[in-house]
């Protein structure tokens, strides 16, 4: 797959907190799409392959909606926040397997006026992480919510490293600083401390209201094709180098792992760098899934960027920061920008790859990679280049 497939248009919907008169999910999603369809300089009736997510229309829906005629291969990865960077794989496969030509993939919810997490967990427990699991035994329990499971993974961080409260903050404001460049970001003009970090409210620690993204509505989309078809449209191509995805074992348990730290990244990062051909250190930026700022740290080793334990180091003193070795989240990430299931973070990466970021612009940006991380743990990453 390296090199012959490439992210050749983007879009997104507006990003917004209106619980009053929101768009729906439908509205939001077709707006995306038809914003990445014209960016790539395609016609609607040219995509062939449609991969939409698995909260929100169906694929008939979207199609009819879109006025795609002709559909050669469709499906949706259930990968929870994972899914948007494993969409993209499945995508690169279609188009070089010559299953189809010109695969859209779209991903948004209404994260902010109906899919919350409160409204998720009094309607329907099947959609939450762990499924059964969680109900059955996590829940009765006092587990709730996902920063509550989240949680025993990072304790455990902190017991067996020395992780701190002081690094957590580094990289809830690195997202913030950065969102403070991005006019789309939900939380621009609203910049933050490592004070105002610190007294925020503890939700479950160590996780305070600061570590956790934001609740947002909105869509993001990518078009994606064959190397080969890529040159003739509007945009300059970027060209999936090498993507991976994979699961923990058990997927749907935290607590019963023999290593806890092991996620599907873990798993998934080296198969992805080895397809691109390059290490880690060869990364320009990375737009890394941020859930809860811990699972930023976590990524970050777990993908080979630094050691297991050294995370908490290496994402002080302005590393993550743009200027600093790594840039992170150059968009401000779900913890600032919006939460869209990751797609933002894809869409992101081909901005920055295009040269086209203006003040928050990774210079020379040769290399980026895109994470996921869904439901329990299950990872996926995507090495994009120009």
């Amino acid at each position: 797959m390296r090199d012959n497939a490439c992210i050749v248009g983007i879009g997104e919907s507006a990003y917004t907190r209106d619980a009053e008169s929101p768009a729906s999910v439908l509205s939001n999603q077709l707006r995306a799409a038809t914003n990445a369809i014209a960016d790539a300089g395609l016609e609607t009736s040219r995509i062939d392959c449609l991969i939409p997510s698995q909260y929100g229309p169906s694929t008939e829906e979207l199609a009819a909606n879109l006025g795609i005629a002709s559909l050669r291969f469709a499906t949706t990865v259930h990968m929870g926040g994972a899914a948007a960077v494993t969409s993209v794989q499945t995508a690169a496969m279609a188009v070089t397997s010559g299953y189809a030509d010109y695969a859209l993939v779209v991903t948004g919810w209404n994260g902010y006026s109906a899919t919350r997490t409160r409204n998720v967990l009094a309607s329907n427990t099947s959609v939450i992480p762990g499924g059964d699991i969680a109900r059955d035994y996590y829940m009765p329990y006092g587990l709730t919510v996902p920063a509550q499971w989240y949680a025993l993974i990072a304790r455990r961080h902190m017991h067996e490293f020395g992780t701190t409260a002081e690094q957590l903050g580094a990289i809830a404001l690195a997202m913030r600083r950065h969102a403070q460049l991005n006019g789309r970001a939900v939380m621009r003009e609203r910049a933050m401390t490592i004070e105002d970090y610190l007294a925020s409210p503890v939700i479950a620690h160590p996780y305070r209201l600061f570590d956790c993204c934001l609740e947002t509505d909105g869509a993001a989309a990518v078009v994606v094709t064959s190397a080969e078809r890529a040159h003739d449209l509007a945009q300059p191509p970027v060209r999936v180098l090498g993507a991976a995805s994979a699961h923990p074992y058990p997927a749907d348990d935290i607590t019963n792992r023999r290593d806890i730290f092991e996620t599907g990244l873990t798993r998934a990062a080296p198969r992805a760098f080895a397809m691109a051909d390059i290490d880690p250190a060869d990364v320009d930026f990375a737009q890394i899934y941020d859930c809860f700022t811990f699972e930023v740290l976590q990524q970050i080793e777990e993908a080979g960027f630094c050691a297991r334990g050294e995370g908490g180091a290496f994402v002080e003193g302005g590393r993550i920061e743009l200027g600093g070795d790594l840039p992170v989240n150059t968009h401000g990430g779900l913890l600032s920008e919006a939460h869209v299931l990751g797609m933002n973070h894809v869409v992101e990466a081909v901005r920055q790859l295009r040269g086209g970021c203006g003040e928050r612009q990774v210079p020379d940006a040769e290399v980026g990679v895109v994470t996921g991380w869904g439901d329990f743990g299950d990872g996926s990453i995507a090495v994009l280049g120009r």
